[in-house]
């Protein structure tokens, strides 16, 4: 199983670029950041400097969108930090829930996200690409180089699409029961489509606070310190409850229940910790979508995530414990699962 480790781009960037080194260092392999150019600083100008002080992680947003910006202007942004510090990137990409939101527009279509993806991988690999009726390609692109797209999906569609046409699929959750249940769809729509399954990379992403024991106290902390992340999902799982209905065959209720006590969002605490509008998620939720606990717990959960298919864990480390969290991996947790 490899490991990534997700921040929010909040000045001073110096810091991102430090937290990343220390992830490197205690083997984590990727560094995933948010994109959202109104809340957080710009994220791929922070991953030149990531890049050019790390030798082997690899780095990519978490997840941009094909609304905010051009996609021969993304293909081109990720093509040049590959040809400057070699192939490692990965374009992540989903709707743009906070990015297009606070910018006064709806999150993209899944059709747009398709046809976004084609694009930005052919012309990141140096491949001709159709942007719009017009054919392009850079012609500065070396041979070999590569571009991995994953695509952040929850709804059934979304399954399906990332099933058929991405490299990588990135779940946003760390439920058991979930994870089985989407990894399942997504595989099941690569085979449908004449892929080998074993082509799609899957990345589960959640928040994780490792705790000195298990005591009441030290679990109820480190709740409070990821309770934002069910408000987050909740963003996403509201959507699909006003696409297909509270009830319905195409969403499970294990994901949609716990929203009926949502009550509005407000982007400016987006993903993180104290965020007062997450107050409707519960304690169980807070446990089913995250790791919380002592190094142990995340050791046994992990290897059950690991056994449903699971191909990387990126560790959503905005809390207090951040240095700690990624040592605390270091030592224990990430040495646990690759041995």
């Amino acid at each position: 199983m490899d490991f990534g480790l997700v921040l929010q781009t909040d000045p001073p960037a110096s810091r991102v670029v430090s937290l990343m080194k220390r992830a490197e260092r205690n083997g984590f392999t990727y560094g995933w950041t948010f994109d959202s150019a109104v809340l957080w600083q710009e994220p791929f100008v922070i991953y030149s400097q990531i890049l050019a002080n790390t030798s082997r992680l690899r780095v990519g947003p978490m997840v941009t969108n094909p609304g905010t910006r051009t996609w021969e202007v993304t293909a081109s942004t990720f093509a040049t930090l590959n040809d400057m510090f070699g192939n490692r990137t990965v374009c992540g990409i989903g709707r743009g829930d906070s990015a297009m939101r606070v910018a006064g527009r709806k999150p993209e279509t899944l059709a747009r996200i398709s046809e976004a993806m084609k694009v930005i991988r052919a012309l990141g690999r140096g491949e001709e690409a159709d942007l719009g009726g017009t054919r392009i390609r850079f012609p500065w692109v070396r041979e070999g180089a590569e571009l991995p797209v994953w695509m952040a999906a929850y709804g059934p569609k979304a399954l399906k699409t990332a099933g058929e046409e991405a490299d990588g699929f990135i779940l946003q959750l760390a439920d058991l029961y979930l994870t089985e249940y989407m990894v399942k769809a997504v595989k099941d729509a690569a085979v449908a489509a004449g892929r080998d399954p074993a082509e799609v990379t899957v990345c589960v992403a959640a928040p994780a606070y490792v705790t000195a024991d298990d005591s009441p106290e030290a679990l109820a902390h480190a709740r409070e310190q990821c309770r934002w992340f069910g408000g987050m999902v909740g963003n996403h799982v509201a959507d699909l409850v006003a696409r297909y209905g509270e009830h319905s065959s195409q969403v499970p209720g294990e994901l949609t229940d716990y929203i009926k006590a949502r009550h509005g969002y407000d982007y400016a605490h987006h993903g993180r910790s104290g965020n007062p509008d997450t107050e409707f998620v519960p304690d169980e939720i807070v446990d089913r979508f995250c790791v919380i606990g002592p190094a142990g717990k995340h050791v046994e959960k992990l290897t059950a995530l690991r056994a449903l298919g699971v191909d990387q864990f990126a560790v959503y480390d905005m809390h207090d414990a951040q240095e700690a969290t990624i040592d605390a991996y270091g030592t224990t947790v990430i040495p646990a699962l690759r041995s």
